[in-house]
């Protein structure tokens, strides 16, 4: 009987390691890190899932309470180690714009008639998770203002479950047309010429589909001057790209996680992941997907020779029929800025965009730095080579990944030269 809690012990300790331990490529730095993060999170998904199931609440409210909790304790354990906390001469306030809620954050004066430079910044989270205002989020844009002696305004735009799009595209909108009046500029002490709009993620979508819509208004007399784009999602017509295919099972964002953000986004029926997967929703027969969209988003085309390697396009004859009629979002420029056509994107501003080798969106910025490129648009891509989605956010507590160090400087270094 006594080698009954030995054996209970090891059992459980090689469970948890089954759980936990998945293959990544060699090139991903600090694994078990990486490893013990993604068991986190698809836990607490599973939970979520339960919580759902049982009525005690929408799955991803239950996440988001999860997260929360997690960074509260980070907070708490370490403090200002983590990289979270105000930093010192930087003063944050929340209020809206427009009726949408941001937080500001704001250097030391710089003195009478000193002009700064800002960002806007929407973060990402799958138009469902993230906050401005708290854990990795918060520091990131703390420490840029911090560090670029810039106004930065982070967006707390709605978000699923409860409104779908375009509402949080809309949202951004308000938000940055109000940020870019003349009234408000002038109350931050902010240089009209030197504002960036910036995201990760979903929120890099969001800053895509802003820059564009932004670029385009005539009513606007101010626009942004650059664009920095994180890891963006900027199309959903293709989820079989060489870099959807190559990094399908690499946390911490699968490729049915994304098309599952995807369809909540778009207010699509959930049990159409299947098909979305296949490519059966941009088939051949799908007439409202002309020849000159497909084009759009051509990785076979697009992407440099590098990245192709030996994969294979999945173009599908006859699909699900009515599909894009069904989700008219697919098609809408606003929700997939990697659409949008020539002429608009050669009103937009320069461009940084930085992807990582082992995301499934790796390939989406490839093609959007591409067509930038052809229409006009001055690009700088900045690529990691071990970096994996969502790396910049891990350069905080708990997990401090190098690989998200680098890129966060990498980043702020572009704006600084280039803002």
């Amino acid at each position: 009987m006594r080698l009954l809690p030995v054996v209970v012990t090891v059992l459980l300790t090689l469970a948890a390691a089954y759980y936990i331990y998945i293959p990544l490529p060699d090139a991903i730095q600090e694994p078990w890190k990486l490893m013990l993060l993604d068991a986190g999170f698809r836990a607490t998904m599973k939970v979520a899932v339960v919580t759902q199931w049982l009525g005690l609440g929408h799955f991803i409210e239950a996440i988001r309470s999860s997260t929360e909790n997690m960074e509260n304790l980070g907070e708490v354990l370490v403090g200002s180690e983590s990289g979270w906390g105000v930093k010192p001469g930087v003063r944050v306030s929340d209020t809206t714009f427009d009726g949408v809620p941001v937080r500001v954050y704001e250097p030391p004066a710089g003195g009478e008639g000193h002009l700064r430079r800002a960002v806007m910044f929407f973060h990402g989270g799958g138009w469902a998770l993230g906050s401005a205002k708290k854990g990795s989020y918060d520091a990131i844009t703390q420490l840029m203002s911090d560090e670029l002696d810039a106004v930065v305004v982070s967006v707390e735009y709605r978000m699923y479950p409860e409104v779908l799009f375009p509402q949080p595209y809309l949202d951004c909108l308000s938000a940055a047309k109000h940020f870019l009046s003349q009234e408000v500029l002038v109350r931050y002490s902010v240089d009209p010429e030197r504002v960036a709009v910036s995201g990760d993620s979903a929120g890099g979508n969001l800053a895509a589909a802003i820059a564009q819509q932004i670029s385009t208004d005539d009513s606007m007399s101010r626009k942004f001057s650059v664009q920095a784009l994180i890891y963006p999602v900027l199309q959903a017509l293709d989820f079989n790209t060489p870099s959807y295919e190559q990094n399908q099972g690499v946390p911490i964002l699968y490729r049915t996680l994304m098309i599952q953000f995807w369809l909540q986004y778009l207010g699509a029926d959930p049990s159409l992941l299947p098909q979305l997967l296949a490519n059966n929703h941009s088939s051949l027969h799908q007439s409202a997907i002309t020849p000159e969209l497909r084009a759009r988003v051509d990785w076979t085309v697009l992407l440099p020779p590098k990245y192709k390697k030996n994969h294979k396009p999945v173009v599908v004859e006859t699909g699900l029929e009515g599909l894009v009629k069904e989700v008219p979002g697919l098609l809408d420029v606003r929700a997939a800025p990697l659409l949008a056509g020539p002429e608009i994107l050669a009103k937009c501003p320069r461009a940084y965009i930085l992807t990582c080798e082992y995301d499934v969106l790796r390939d989406d910025g490839f093609m959007y730095a591409r067509r930038l490129q052809d229409a006009g648009v001055t690009v700088t891509s900045d690529h990691y080579d071990d970096g994996f989605h969502g790396c910049l956010s891990f350069s905080f507590w708990p997990t401090h990944f190098d690989v998200g160090k680098r890129a966060l400087r990498g980043y702020f270094s572009w704006l600084q030269k280039n803002l």
